[in-house]
């Protein structure tokens, strides 16, 4: 018999690309629109588009957030570069050899999530939205109270060592070894840790991460939607 997950700090709605609903605090969800001229507890509605908005509806995704205050709000992005991260891999020369690598020891000095990801392999390019990358992350510090964005693809994370607890927009994870966690394009997100920590990134710059077609293998093999856990709304009220 195999052991049960350890229970998490956060709770979390079962399903992969479900149509989810929930409210940090009860009644702060407009009922019967998404967009009403005066939203409940004086929050602001913001649409997440994940798809082009004339997308059948079959393949439409999109998220309405609503916020203590608006997106706009916040302080100007920076670029983070620090010559590790590349997706111009026309640009490298090409070899057949099979490579290996050590795993990347952390360093001791301060380094969180956003400055210790570096780019291993990939194929393609994000302005073609056609393509991925490999990446490995080393960090032993939080994000706090910074946050970062993806604008070129979604993140499937894949910790190696230490337990990530990973808020976004959306909700916070905690994602330990031997579990993933996917940041889907252009969601907002942070990445604290309680110790030193490394691991795995795949990005995709094409369609998002989806579940893959079960074919002759039947009905229940693979992993299914309920074994996927989607977080539940969450805030911090801060400046």
């Amino acid at each position: 018999m195999a052991e049960s997950k350890a229970a998490s700090k956060y709770q979390y709605q079962s399903g992969f690309g479900n149509h989810f609903s929930s409210e940090a605090i009860p009644g702060s969800l407009p009922v019967g629109q998404n967009s009403p001229q005066q939203c409940p507890m004086g929050l602001y509605a913001e649409q997440l588009s994940g798809t082009a908005f004339t997308a059948p509806r079959d393949r439409n995704e999109r998220s309405w957030l609503y916020r203590i205050r608006p997106s706009v709000c916040h302080t100007p992005f920076v670029p983070v570069d620090r010559g590790l991260l590349t997706s111009e891999f026309d640009k490298i020369p090409p070899t057949p050899n099979q490579l290996r690598w050590q795993p990347f020891d952390v360093p001791a000095e301060p380094t969180t999530f956003a400055l210790g990801l570096r780019t291993i392999c990939g194929a393609g390019h994000p302005s073609t939205r056609h393509g991925m990358a490999v990446h490995i992350y080393v960090a032993n510090q939080s994000m706090d109270a910074s946050s970062m964005y993806n604008s070129d693809g979604d993140f499937l994370i894949v910790p190696q060592q230490g337990t990530l607890d990973i808020r976004t927009e959306f909700g916070c994870m905690e994602v330990a070894p031997g579990e993933i966690a996917v940041i889907q394009r252009s969601i907002q997100f942070s990445v604290n840790v309680s110790g030193p920590s490394r691991g795995y990134v795949l990005e995709v710059f094409g369609i998002h991460f989806r579940l893959p077609d079960l074919g002759p293998i039947g009905a229940n093999m693979l992993a299914n939607p309920r074994d996927f856990e989607t977080p539940v709304a969450a805030f911090e009220d801060r400046q």
